[in-house]
């Protein structure tokens, strides 16, 4: 068979044959002579090859090259959607990352609109640390880079490298610095015994410590030494999420208060801050203190979160002799001086609890208690723990009943809808919008029902103004007394008494003011 159109030696025509091989199988037929002509395949570039088996480039064939000055070159990448909010409100947070000290910045955002002023703030801060100017940021293509952000790196000389779409491993340093944080804060999160809403303290001490750490690319060397030209210390380092005891201030507690209380661990001092952060689980508060003392090996299931108790005035107290209380298998007795006595005063009436009471404050100080004193066990106070009911948003999405939670949420919106309560609108100019909150609560009409999930939206009111968001305020809920007189006519004259619930009671009110207010937790459109 002859070809008078194509050339049966030329290397094309075998590779078109051969199904498109390759020029390295085209090669090793031809020097085993099994291509009829062909000593040698040289192959030009193959449109339908690189429509059928084009990859991408290796990311290896440019090996990173860590830059000799501070400055030089900044990675920052945005790490978010967290679905748990901070405590302070945050869902993302920003990292930027210094190439030559490989030194650690992380800022929380409540909102990724917020990088541009946070990048501001961090290059006000480093330049003016170091007495050197921002040369190089490198960043992935995102949104929160651009516009503004990409305008303002012009205008300050600041060379913007921006990835190209889909390429994550050309901000590769970043990248793996994200990943390295969640991973951490993951860790600190579970031996701390912390719910996730502490993740935003969890990564500043993560953060705080990776500065502290050995570098592989700085030879093991340490980021906030090679970033402030000396020797670091870990004396100060500490447990995440220990418990703590801290002492209270002389101006916030009276002559006989204890002089300290039971908090957590949370981090150290932010932006210059001295001394440690440290949470209060009991009044759920954050403390700033160096007066620490660190019980590293325990956590807040460790914690006495018995309440404050208001201490009472010398002079309001009376001397009133002990009357003895029946025994009960239910409670553990403590030792104490003195013996038990088998007397019981019975007090009939308030009246003659009064003159018991006033009689005896011209008696002798108190004597030795007639019986043991008694306390609870540990198991007990199981029992005395409210009924489970959230108080916030980020609660009820950690509790086990979330589900239930969420419907009560829906069914909430879906009746307020209904009564057509509030439109979705853009806030105008020069006004301000209101803040609300769920209130979640366990409804059960008597024993042998169920309970039901109801949760409420309310408004923040203490945030109005009256003026501006009110003129008259009216509470249209039924005073105590008045329940108590219809149900002293039912007693009287035998009657029957039937109650009812109207769903939503106060939507049927009728308002005069125009009013706005931010969406609802969990359904922010």
């Amino acid at each position: 068979m002859v070809n008078v159109t194509i050339n049966d030696n030329s290397t094309e025509l075998w590779h078109k044959r051969l199904s498109h091989m390759s020029e390295k199988g085209l090669n090793c037929l031809a020097k085993k002579n099994q291509l009829s002509g062909l000593k040698n395949a040289t192959l030009k570039n193959c449109a339908h090859c690189l429509a059928g088996k084009q990859r991408r480039v290796s990311f290896r064939s440019c090996p990173p090259h860590r830059k000799s000055e501070l400055l030089e070159l900044v990675h920052s990448d945005v790490c978010g959607l967290i679905k748990v909010r901070s405590h302070g409100g945050a869902l993302y947070f920003v990292t930027f990352i210094d190439d030559c000290s490989r030194k650690l910045w992380v800022y929380t955002l409540k909102s990724k609109n917020q990088v541009f002023e946070v990048f501001k703030q961090f290059q006000a801060s480093v330049e003016r640390e170091t007495r050197k100017k921002l040369k190089c940021i490198r960043t992935d293509n995102g949104g929160e880079y651009t516009g503004s952000f990409h305008e303002y790196c012009l205008r300050q000389g600041i060379i913007h490298q921006r990835t190209p779409p889909k390429t994550p491993q050309l901000n590769g340093l970043a990248e793996r610095m994200n990943r390295t944080l969640i991973e951490r804060v993951r860790c600190l999160l579970s031996d701390a015994k912390l719910p996730r809403s502490f993740w935003a303290e969890a990564l500043n001490t993560v953060t705080h410590v990776i500065n502290l750490s050995p570098s592989v690319p700085l030879r093991d060397d340490v980021p906030d030494r090679v970033w402030f030209g000396k020797d670091v210390s870990y004396d100060h380092l500490r447990v995440f999420g220990c418990k703590t005891f801290v002492h209270v201030p002389k101006d916030e507690k009276s002559k006989l208060d204890a002089k300290t209380r039971q908090c957590i661990f949370i981090g150290y001092g932010l932006d210059g801050e001295f001394g440690y952060r440290l949470y209060d689980p009991v009044q759920k508060k954050l403390v700033r203190s160096r007066d620490v003392v660190f019980i590293e090996d325990q956590t807040i299931d460790d914690i006495d979160k018995t309440e404050k108790v208001d201490s009472q005035d010398s002079g309001d107290l009376i001397n009133v002799n002990p009357v003895p209380l029946d025994s009960s298998p239910d409670l553990i007795q403590d030792d104490v001086h003195g013996d038990v006595s088998d007397g019981h005063q019975d007090i009939d009436d308030f009246d003659t609890l009064m003159d018991y009471v006033v009689n005896d404050q011209q008696q002798a100080p108190i004597a030795p208690p007639a019986v043991p004193l008694r306390r609870y066990s540990s198991d007990e106070y199981v029992l005395l723990t409210d009924g489970g009911e959230p108080e916030c948003y980020e609660e009820a999405m950690e509790s086990e009943c979330k589900d239930q939670w969420v419907e009560a949420m829906k069914d909430e919106l879906q009746s307020l809808h209904e009564n057509h309560t509030f439109e979705l609108v853009k806030l105008p100019e020069g006004k301000r919008a209101l803040k609300n909150r769920w209130v979640y609560r366990l409804k059960q009409e008597d024993k042998s029902s169920s309970l039901r999930y109801k949760a409420r939206l309310v408004v923040k009111g203490y945030t109005q103004k009256k003026g501006v968001d009110f003129e008259e305020i009216f509470s249209p809920v039924v005073k105590m007394s008045s329940i108590r007189t219809i149900l002293s006519l039912a007693a009287c004259y035998d009657l029957e008494v039937e109650q009812m619930d109207v769903k939503t009671a106060f939507l049927y009110g009728d308002l005069e003011e125009e009013l706005y207010m931010e969406q609802p937790e969990g359904f922010v459109v």
